[in-house]
């Protein structure tokens, strides 16, 4: 058990090995922060709801996103500054109108794996 903490040693185990790869599995405690506040971000319906569409459909603006999720502009513009954030999407300004993208590798695999079988 060459992988359990000085702190939690002088617990008892039942498969000792497993409790190792467990460990292992788990990894960094901050990689485990960054994966928990990404499932955060997705956790919110209406910002799924634009992630799925951003992600079908290509880059999108406010307010063609506010008419296809049902949201409003500011509550779409909110939903995307937070998101823009957190590094999953960037808006690419063409004269007056921003349309955004999912440009985090992770989230769109995720994205991809959520809209493939319809759930």
């Amino acid at each position: 058990m060459h992988l359990v903490p000085a702190d939690r040693a002088d617990r008892r185990t039942i498969d000792g090995h497993r409790v190792c790869e467990a460990i292992e599995a788990i990894g960094d405690a901050e990689h485990v922060r960054t994966w928990a506040d990404r499932f955060s971000l997705l956790a919110d319906p209406k910002r799924l709801a634009l992630l799925i569409a951003l992600h079908r459909t290509g880059p999108l603006a406010v307010s063609d996103l506010a008419i296809a999720t049902g949201m409003n502009d500011p509550a779409v513009s909110q939903a995307l500054r937070l998101l823009r954030a957190a590094g999953v999407v960037a808006g690419e300004k063409e004269g007056r109108v921003v349309r955004y993208r999912v440009v985090d590798d992770d989230v769109r695999l995720l994205l991809g794996h959520c809209v493939a079988d319809g759930s």
